[in-house]
């Protein structure tokens, strides 16, 4: 099925005991303070250059870095990167999907609001 997609984010997932300094770090490595969401409290985020960088607070678990594209069509989007070797690890309350690529690395597929991708901000794949 037709559907835009797109690279929107890099997420550095951070644990507790190092998330301050992640924090602190990754707004001086990009020069720009980062925006806190107090409808989602363990994401710190800024757009640089139309990337979204986030840093995410993990309560546990080990530092790592994830990638998240935005999808007008989440089935057809993740039924396209399993056709390239992705699986699917999790369904998150039918919102977005936790993927693992061929490397067993995770990437997340994340629904957009309709019209918010098109021509110019996203690929087109039929």
């Amino acid at each position: 099925m037709a559907h835009y997609s797109k690279l929107d984010k890099i997420v550095i997932d951070a644990p507790s005991e190092t998330h301050d300094d992640e924090l602190a770090f990754w707004q001086s490595a990009v020069g720009k303070e980062f925006q806190h969401f107090e409808q989602h409290p363990e994401y710190h985020g800024v757009r640089v250059h139309g990337l979204g960088v986030l840093v995410q607070h993990l309560g546990e678990g080990p530092a790592k870095v994830h990638l998240d594209f935005h999808t007008d069509n989440v089935e057809a989007e993740v039924t396209r990167l399993e056709k390239l070797g992705a699986t699917r690890v999790q369904d998150v309350g039918g919102l977005w999907w936790i993927m693992r690529d061929p490397a067993g690395l995770l990437f997340c597929v994340i629904g957009e609001q309709p019209g918010r991708l098109d021509d110019s901000n996203a690929t087109l794949w039929e």
